[in-house]
């Protein structure tokens, strides 16, 4: 949420932030503070996102919305509380734009853009399969249909996305007439790329980067968490396909866009490091000995592609390409987003 906000003020757009406690936005300020003593960023709590009301009052005035908040966790236990809030929520925002724009006729509001996932594309299948916006998970919902509480974490939180995106959908469905604003979702893959705001410690690090420190700071080079962070999009980019989605907002309108870059590889992060920290030609390599830092090197090139692209070894490819098509994204390259990742991470060494 806090590179999107960023994308946006830096493309002369005023924002305002929700949070569901005030405090937990003073680091966001402080980075931002040019825009909050500019007026230009202001961030407002709201303690309940599910609540009917709860966005009533953030979205007067507002030229577009972005909807970012959802549960986010490999590890939940219990699949109501997560899917009832990931659904409630985005039901509560649509109902608010609603409202706010039969009750202003003069309202301003273009656009609403839900953050998604491929959480709610990709189902495991029998063979080789590309992944498009005309794909829907239907094997999470099915597992906690089945399972209940015994159900895996992982799927608990990708049957949330499926159950926050089905609502967006149904929503505009049968809200049409009274619907006046655009209505688009972006579907990141696994988001890696230096986070906007510095975690206070290591262990605060998101686990969709975790790889990346856990490798330059010498430890053993991790297996894929999930399978699932192979994939790859730069938070960068995932801020611009939102802005792009209100910029163009009739191309965009009642489109699903995944943002996926390309295919990484947890090998593929040693060897970048590996390349810019310790091999002589690296621009960190000085520095990275001086400290006295060493780095595992695992098996070089193997399980990816010199160029980082699809498919997988199973043959799965996912395709980012109509975000390239509809809005003119140029996507960040792994090598990039790993690097300034690392950077961001050096603090920590």
């Amino acid at each position: 949420a806090s590179w999107t906000a960023k994308i946006f003020l830096d493309h002369g757009f005023s924002v305002r932030g929700t949070t569901r406690m005030l405090d937990s936005a003073k680091q966001v300020q402080d980075v931002l503070r040019d825009y909050v003593d500019a007026g230009r960023l202001s961030i407002i709590e709201v303690k309940d996102i599910t609540a009917d009301d709860a966005f009533d009052q953030a979205i007067q005035g507002c030229y577009a919305v972005i909807h970012v908040a959802s549960p986010i966790s490999q590890y939940f236990t219990d699949p109501d509380p997560v899917i009832h809030t990931a659904k409630t929520a985005t039901i509560s925002i649509l109902a608010s734009a609603v409202k706010y724009a039969q009750t202003n006729p003069s309202s301003s509001l273009t656009s609403v853009v839900l953050t998604s996932s491929t959480a709610a594309i990709m189902s495991p299948k029998d063979g080789p399969h590309t992944f498009t916006e005309d794909d829907w998970n239907t094997h999470s919902p099915a597992q906690v249909a089945e399972h209940g509480k015994n159900t895996p974490g992982i799927q608990i939180y990708r049957a949330s996305k499926v159950a926050s995106e089905r609502a967006f959908w149904d929503f505009r469905r049968e809200h049409q007439e009274q619907i006046t604003f655009t209505m688009t979702t972006i579907n990141p893959t696994w988001v890696i790329g230096p986070p906007l705001v510095p975690p206070t410690s290591p262990d605060k690090i998101n686990e969709t980067v975790l790889s990346i420190y856990t490798v330059l700071s010498g430890q053993p080079i991790p297996a894929p968490l999930a399978g699932s962070s192979a994939s790859f999009v730069d938070v960068r980019d995932v801020g611009r396909m939102h802005m792009l989605a209100v910029q163009r907002a009739k191309v965009a309108d009642g489109q699903r866009y995944i943002a996926c870059a390309g295919l990484g590889a947890e090998q593929a992060i040693a060897d970048i490091l590996n390349r810019e920290y310790v091999g002589t030609d690296g621009s960190r390599s000085v520095w990275f000995k001086e400290k006295g830092r060493t780095m595992e090197t695992g098996t070089p090139g193997k399980g990816y592609k010199p160029d980082y692209t699809w498919p997988n070894p199973a043959g799965v490819t996912i395709d980012g390409s109509k975000a390239v098509r509809d809005l003119g994204l140029e996507y960040i390259g792994y090598e990039k987003a790993v690097l300034d990742s690392a950077r961001a991470f050096e603090r920590y060494l």
